[in-house]
């Protein structure tokens, strides 16, 4: 993503970070032992990966840190709306459901617009991981990423928060709902 389209304005990057910040210093039991400047720091020295969260913050995932990966020196980002995010709602599961749909399509799918967005969806372990942090999806549901297996029948997993628990359910790959969205990641 080296392309001008993916840089924000030296304003729009201000901005975005005094949003980061504010959300990092609010919620600090999802990173403990993390310091906001060396996040900063990082965010500052990779301007395409500010882009990619503020597009995560313009369709209401209110991204924040929630871990460090010591191995690649990169801080976890994650969407942490408490319901799924609002602007990536009613969508599909990819581009082949979206292209299956012949009458009522869905505007897009959550494999397109992570991908346009530079992030990953969340697999199950990291929905899990996240579900540790608080309570997310108990009126949503997200999509997860879809084990390859499961696609190739047609399916697709997505998981919310009920009764206390994390549910990962299945569904035709080309469904679509409006309080279904997806949750992303991004490593940075």
């Amino acid at each position: 993503m080296n392309n001008q389209k993916y840089k924000l304005s030296s304003e729009q990057q201000e901005s975005l970070l005094s949003i980061l910040e504010a959300r990092f210093e609010n919620n600090k039991h999802r990173h403990q032992n993390i310091e906001w400047e060396k996040v900063e720091s990082k965010l500052k020295a990779n301007p395409e990966k500010l882009w990619s969260l503020d597009e995560m913050e313009r369709t209401e995932g209110e991204p924040d840190v929630v871990s460090y990966d010591e191995k690649t020196n990169e801080y976890i980002f994650y969407d942490c709306a408490a319901e799924s995010p609002k602007g990536r709602r009613s969508i599909c599961y990819d581009h082949e459901a979206l292209e299956k749909r012949k009458e009522n399509k869905p505007k897009d799918s959550a494999v397109n617009m992570a991908s346009e967005m530079g992030i990953q969806i969340l697999n199950e372990d990291e929905y899990r991981e996240l579900q540790k942090l608080g309570k997310f999806d108990t009126k949503t549901s997200s999509w997860i990423l879809t084990p390859a297996n499961i696609r190739k029948l047609g399916g697709a997993i997505f998981s919310d928060f009920r009764y206390d628990t994390v549910f990962v359910y299945h569904n035709g790959a080309d469904s679509y709902y409006a309080a279904r969205g997806f949750r992303g990641s991004l490593r940075v």
